[in-house]
């Protein structure tokens, strides 16, 4: 039956087991070889020096002197190979003819093999690996020298090769057990390696992290915030598409890999990584933009791995906190509109009520002219729809504050160019219209008026916003556009903000704005917008 391992834990199990008999077959094989070689060498080693001892004694060399030399001969070879056990102990004469031999039968005939000639010829001593008439064999030679000193015959000592293969066996058991000892061994091992590597991997399969890494990134990629991260030496291994916008770096010059401090020199990030103190919403000017970053620590136990960081532009921010502050204001003039008209429902109710029916005719009519007048006046003066839907909105607020809001009769404003962002010229608008009601908010009810013009001259767009009020302190007055500054500290944070806002926002539409004393008494603001081509 076959078995499927889908687990990185089975897997690693079977491959490191495998690994583990093949090191172990290698070895066995490499101990086989190198055994075999040692006794082949220590055989003929021992066959030499039989053989050279051989040749050497007295009685050998006498018994070449008689008459029948194999007959001294033959006995003496037999007790040598029988006291050495190697397997033959052959002399033979300066011809090579047998003296003696295992097998009496074949005295008298001539050594084969082919490897007397360095004897015989040369006189020397030596190994050699031959077939002899009883099989392969490992030999010692060495020559018999006569009482002239002349050569007179030969000793060759042997062992056949099937012997040395016996002893090797000897050792078989030896290295069988090894192997098997050392397979269990590599079990063992690598089933703890293998659960060691899956709880460092908290039990995630290879796939698994792989799939969660393409989530990952596919996560970090769609969020519109710069994210940096950077492991525990201080480099940087994540970075999404927006942090290069931010940085203004090309995606194509990749920083990861770059120290934190190379890519954003004042980056504190390293203290994150020191302290492990969280950073949130702190502000920071990076590539001489002003951001919001916050820099989160990683933790994995009680040691810190590293810190992501995520940052976004403060103008974008704003830009969201004034929309919002917009639709605010929108819902508020609804508010205000809804207010005034179930007012205006109640006294048209009593009045039918109690029978009055041509003063209720004469509220609705009055009221029906006068808000059609305005309606009328805002649309003649005003083409932009979405320009005179705000400034009606206005109109209800001022209606609702006991405000006297007047649209200066010399307004007038085609279609806002698609060159202008539309968003940015209703957050200047309204935060004037609204620091202008806060203004005079104080003031006697007769004396609260705030006077509204927008201009086209065809090359710019005009704005003027006049209030009654106390006008601005010559001490500030040149401070309400650099900072958060106000003339009531009633609402100090919220005036002075949207000022600052004001300012930032006329310098994106590449507008100036400037502030003199008007004709009411109190502040008047002039915007000035250029449209462009």
């Amino acid at each position: 039956m076959k078995m499927k391992f889908h687990s990185m834990q089975s897997k690693m199990f079977l491959y490191n087991i495998l690994i583990i008999i093949l090191i172990m077959i290698a070895t066995s094989l490499s101990f086989y070889f190198t055994l075999s070689s040692s006794i082949k060498q220590e055989i003929g080693l021992k066959s030499l020096q039989i053989a050279k001892t051989t040749a050497n004694r007295p009685d050998i060399i006498s018994a070449f002197y008689t008459e029948d030399p194999s007959k001294i001969l033959q006995p003496i070879a037999e007790q040598i190979r029988i006291e050495t056990e190697s397997e033959y102990v052959v002399i033979g004469d300066k011809n090579g003819i047998r003296y003696a031999h295992p097998v009496e039968e074949q005295i008298g005939q001539s050594m084969v093999g082919g490897d007397n000639d360095d004897a015989l010829k040369r006189g020397l001593s030596y190994t050699s690996e031959a077939t002899g008439s009883l099989g392969p064999a490992i030999r010692g030679k060495s020559p018999i020298f006569g009482y002239d000193g002349a050569i007179i015959g030969v000793v060759s000592v042997g062992y056949l090769k099937t012997d040395i293969f016996t002893m090797f066996l000897k050792y078989l058991d030896n290295i069988i057990l090894i192997a098997i000892f050392g397979v269990l061994i590599g079990v063992i091992c690598s089933i703890l390696l293998s659960s060691h590597i899956k709880r460092e991997l908290l039990n995630y399969e290879p796939i698994e992290i792989a799939e969660l890494l393409k989530q990952q990134n596919v996560l970090i990629e769609s969020v519109r915030e710069a994210i940096i991260m950077i492991n525990h030496k201080g480099i940087i291994t994540v970075a999404n598409s927006a942090a290069y916008k931010v940085l203004s770096i090309d995606e194509e010059k990749s920083i990861i890999d770059m120290p934190i401090q190379k890519v954003i020199p004042n980056s504190p990030m390293l203290e994150v990584l020191a302290t492990g103190e969280k950073h949130l919403d702190r502000l920071m000017v990076i590539a001489g933009k002003k951001t919001v970053v916050n820099r989160i620590p990683i933790w994995n136990g009680n040691k810190i791995i590293g810190v992501v960081s995520s940052f976004r532009l403060q103008s974008e921010i704003d830009r969201l906190a004034m929309e919002l502050s917009q639709v605010k204001k929108y819902t508020e003039a609804l508010r205000a509109q809804t207010h005034e008209y179930n007012n205006f429902l109640y006294s048209i109710s009593g009045l039918i009520q109690l029978q009055n029916y041509d003063e209720a005719l004469e509220l609705i009519n009055s009221e029906r002219a006068e808000q059609g007048s305005l309606i009328h006046f805002i649309a003649e003066r005003l083409n932009d729809p979405f320009i005179s839907g705000i400034i009606i909105g206005f109109f209800n607020r001022a209606k609702e504050l006991k405000v006297k809001l007047i649209l200066d009769e010399d307004s007038n404003l085609e279609r806002l160019p698609k060159s202008l962002s539309k968003h940015l010229f209703v957050s200047i608008l309204g935060n004037l219209i609204t620091n202008a009601f806060e203004a005079v908010e104080e003031l006697e009810e007769k004396n609260r008026v705030v006077r509204i013009l927008i201009s086209d001259n065809g090359k710019e767009i005009i704005i003027e916003v006049e209030d009654s009020g106390k006008g601005l302190d010559n001490k500030i007055k040149d401070l309400i556009f650099e900072r958060r500054v106000s003339t009531k500290t009633s609402s100090k944070d919220r005036h002075g903000y949207g000022l600052l806002k004001v300012n930032e926002n006329v310098k994106d539409l590449g507008g100036i704005i400037y502030t003199e004393n008007g004709d009411l008494g109190g502040a008047l603001f002039v915007v000035v917008i250029h449209k462009g081509e």
